[in-house]
């Protein structure tokens, strides 16, 4: 018998795996008597840190919310002897690194046909403001039904406004070199677009069986992440259509702009090159092989394309009432003057509910709550009033909390627009706002909206404000993130100066930027 945690879960003698940021263990659920897989996530230094944890949780949550077909379900999370794990779901299968290793380059069909699957999975990721980080082939699952599964996403960033100026303790970015963008390797910031940077470098090894980039070290294969023009795929392979390379250049740009809108759109234009997907012996199951994933995939492909049934002769009569579409009946009437909506007290017990929900980091269940009073209230408060703004505020900050940027951005725009006399606040509801649309990947908006906060922030608090400066730092760094290299130096040039100006050239904040603009003026050192 192994190791046993939670009274639950029986592991077995030794881990399957190991790697920087964990290692996975196969086990028994013995309540539910299941296998499953186990991930215990080590600390970025070696030693407990509750706000990891924190985090950790929340991210697993958000993780837990992914629901797709290509992605293995979350069972349970917690922490065993100081170290948090997840629960998986266990995966038969081969990972496609494995595949590539002992077959070499994979066939333009099964390359494309894999490559699609994974942007099935990022278009439901990256809705859910969810950005994997780690995209690879060891991280891609082939099943000997042909489908894809996508690991790993318990290790994916739901990303904080810290990640933008988060620098690790040893100066090197988390991840595995030879898949990192260039702004993941910059800066530490990763968006959508670096998941497709990603998948460009899986689908380049799955077509030549070859890494993009290969080097002695780490800082070798960095370097040439952020400054190597990738080769056309055409020169190493001829059979590779026009198209699909140049599909895969798109996707290897250094600038995140500059890649495919989305993994949605990858996604189609993989579509024509993913056929003549045959059998892989020893890999797939033989076509005789009754499998209900293909079975249920099979039909889902028919929905809105099947030919329309031939119209019923005769007249149409319309459908009988039902109780779902019967007309609903006619809501109670207020008395004169009464004002629709929930009332102070009520506001106040939601605001309670909700603080106590975030307490245990439930900030879904938390906006639930505020999202149901909010409305009501600014109908019978209306939106200027105190504890309905807020509301509304602790709205907003459950649903950045909870990774919902694309509810949370729109949120802070409109209570900054509104509240122009609370000077503290509109400039808070400015910052979360830009914050959203860079984690949203919109970094040019976001950029813009910060270069103005800026301008305002020196006017309201002095150019010399912690406030100010911390705010220049994130612009330089987003900048950095957004390939402008050189918009990226100026700024932080001119916020070094001021660093040292104002304390000295061995504060840490200036040795931050000093060390960074040191590595960006000598890029080939990596």
């Amino acid at each position: 018998m192994g190791t046993l945690i939670n009274g639950r879960y029986e592991l077995d003698d030794l881990p399957i795996g190991r790697g920087g940021m964990g290692e996975v263990w196969l086990g028994h659920d013995t309540k539910l008597d299941r296998h499953v897989a186990v991930k215990f996530i080590r600390f970025p230094n070696g030693e407990q840190d509750k706000d990891y944890i924190r985090r950790f949780v929340r991210e697993s949550r958000i993780t837990a919310r992914l629901e797709h077909p290509g992605v293995p379900a979350v069972y349970d999370v917690g922490s065993h002897e100081g170290r948090p794990y997840l629960v998986m779901q266990r995966i038969q299968g081969i990972s496609v690194a494995d595949l590539v290793a002992e077959q070499g380059a994979l066939s333009i069909g099964w390359a494309a046909g894999i490559a699609a699957q994974v942007c099935a999975v990022l278009t439901a990721a990256h809705q859910a403001s969810l950005v994997h980080r780690d995209l690879k082939p060891s991280n891609l699952m082939l099943q000997p039904d042909g489908a894809v599964k996508v690991l790993d996403f318990g290790l994916a960033a739901a990303p904080t406004l810290s990640d933008f100026s988060k620098i690790t303790a040893t100066g090197l970015p988390p991840g595995t070199p030879a898949y990192m963008a260039p702004e993941q390797i910059e800066t530490n910031i990763s968006g959508p677009a670096t998941d497709l940077y990603a998948l460009g470098c899986t689908l380049h090894e799955m077509l030549t069986g070859e890494r993009l980039f290969t080097g002695s070290t780490s800082y070798d294969v960095w370097s040439k992440q952020v400054s190597h023009k990738p080769l056309p795929v055409r020169g190493v392979r001829d059979d590779v259509p026009a198209d699909l390379e140049e599909l895969l250049l798109h996707l290897l740009q250094k600038k995140p702009e500059d890649r495919p809108v989305s993994a949605q759109v990858v996604y189609d234009r993989l579509l024509p090159f993913a056929i003549n997907l045959g059998p892989i012996p020893g890999i797939l199951d033989p076509a005789s092989t009754v499998s209900p994933t293909r079975m249920y995939g099979s039909m889902l492909g028919r929905v809105l394309t099947s030919t329309p049934a031939t119209p019923p002769v005769g007249p149409v009569l319309p459908p009988a009432p039902t109780a779902e579409s019967a007309t609903p009946p006619a809501p109670p009437q207020r008395r004169p003057g009464e004002p629709s909506g929930i009332g102070r007290s009520e506001l106040r017990r939601a605001r309670a509910e909700a603080s106590r929900l975030v307490g245990s980091s439930r900030y879904g269940q938390a906006a639930e709550v505020l999202a149901a009073a909010v409305a009501p209230a600014v109908t019978a408060l209306g939106g200027a009033d105190e504890d309905v703004v807020r509301a509304r505020l602790e709205l907003a900050d459950a649903l950045f909390e909870e990774g919902d940027y694309r509810r949370a951005g729109p949120a802070y725009e409109k209570l900054a627009q509104e509240q122009g006399s609370r000077v503290d606040l509109a400039l808070h509801c400015r910052l979360r706002g830009a914050t959203c649309r860079a984690l949203l990947g919109e970094t040019s908006e976001a950029l813009r909206q910060l270069e103005a906060l800026v301008r305002d922030e020196t006017e309201a608090f002095g150019a010399d404000d912690p406030r100010t400066l911390e705010l220049r730092r994130q612009i330089g760094l987003l900048q950095l993130g957004a390939g402008q290299r050189h918009a990226a130096e100026q700024t932080l040039n001119c916020l070094l100066a001021d660093l040292t100006r104002l304390h000295s050239a061995n504060h840490p904040g200036a040795r931050e930027i000093a060390d960074l603009l040191s590595g960006l003026r000598q890029p080939d050192s990596r």
